[in-house]
């Protein structure tokens, strides 16, 4: 059976070869790697760690994402926590694209797709062995990543393996988005996911970042009375009032400490009931206005005391088109 498989691969290559543009190596010659896509060998490209172009068979052609982890971007010197530098961290990041590269992985999916059109893939041997290496976090758009991924990222933190052996930030910020992308319809957002269960969650912000702008996340605690403060007067402020019955207190101290350290509106809630998503984030973006003017207002009051400040996971912007050859942004290598 594996050596009809590897047979019926050697004849799909040449094939895709003759249809489709090819990737390359450094060496100009075609990494291709041997992927069971449901069931099906097919030889597939990496993009990086995380994702692949199929280059020939049912799914040529299409993009995958490899659904359950996250690796680190490979298009540059971006990320850095800890005591590691940013170049250090990008050589992770290409580590675990070879790494990725030289196996032989087997795959299910659905087809379903995200938001950028490409299939979701689970790969779960492949998602265990980057983790485990610490080439790669587990991850998951909604709600924890899967148990057996944290219980191997777990066993990685504890030994200290690949990138978690110069510190562990709570969260690692994997994506920036300035205000000015025109995708938006409504409020901007970076996203981090934790280290610790590898749930993601949105840093909402209106800012317009420049390029090469080093963005930190910083985890934050206030004073109670702070706090208080604060709290009293976000319930006095009249622009905010149609808003603060979807948040109870413990909401509001939390958007005092994440505003007061990162400029964070992540706290606020979208209308759930806007069935529309484009008006739903919409009017959230003129929520969250409303409330950024009075929070960078009680902040410039000096109303909020720091209890605690740590330095997390950074991360450098450049916009998509100025990531890659010629035209990449100076400051990614």
């Amino acid at each position: 059976m594996i050596r009809r498989a590897v047979i019926a691969l050697t004849l799909i290559v040449p094939l895709a070869l003759s249809i489709w543009p090819q990737p390359t190596g450094a060496n100009g010659v075609l990494v291709a790697s041997k992927f069971y896509l449901n069931g099906v060998p097919h030889p597939v490209f990496f993009n990086d760690g995380d994702s692949f172009r199929v280059l020939a068979g049912s799914f040529a052609g299409t993009k995958a994402r490899l659904a359950g982890y996250n690796t680190l971007e490979s298009y540059g010197y971006t990320h850095s926590w800890g005591a590691w530098s940013a170049k250090e961290l990008y050589h992770n990041a290409k580590m675990g694209t070879y790494n990725a590269r030289k196996g032989v992985w087997r795959c299910t999916s659905d087809l379903k797709r995200d938001g950028y059109g490409r299939i979701l893939w689970w790969c779960p041997r492949l998602a265990e062995d980057q983790i485990r290496k610490g080439l790669a976090h587990a991850m998951s758009v909604r709600g924890p990543a899967n148990a057996k991924l944290i219980e191997v990222q777990r066993e990685a933190i504890k030994h200290k393996r690949g990138m978690w052996a110069h510190g562990v930030p709570r969260y690692v910020v994997t994506s920036l988005h300035s205000a000015d992308e025109h995708w938006f319809k409504g409020l901007p957002y970076n996203r981090m996911v934790s280290t610790v269960d590898g749930s993601s969650r949105k840093w909402r912000h209106r800012k317009r970042l420049k390029e090469c702008t080093k963005v930190c996340w910083h985890d934050v605690t206030i004073t109670k009375d702070s706090a208080a403060a604060g709290i009293a007067v976000l319930k006095q402020s009249p622009s905010l009032t149609p808003y603060l019955s979807k948040y109870n207190d413990s909401d509001l101290a939390d958007l005092l400490a994440s505003y007061a350290g990162n400029e964070d509106l992540g706290v606020l809630k979208p209308e759930r009931s806007i069935a529309d998503k484009s008006a739903r984030y919409a009017k959230l973006g003129v929520e969250a206005k409303h409330f950024d003017k009075v929070l960078a207002k009680i902040v410039s009051d000096g109303l909020l005391t720091i209890a605690t400040k740590k330095k997390g996971s950074c991360m450098v912007h450049a916009a998509y088109t100025r990531r890659y050859g010629r035209g990449a942004a100076s400051c990614l290598h």
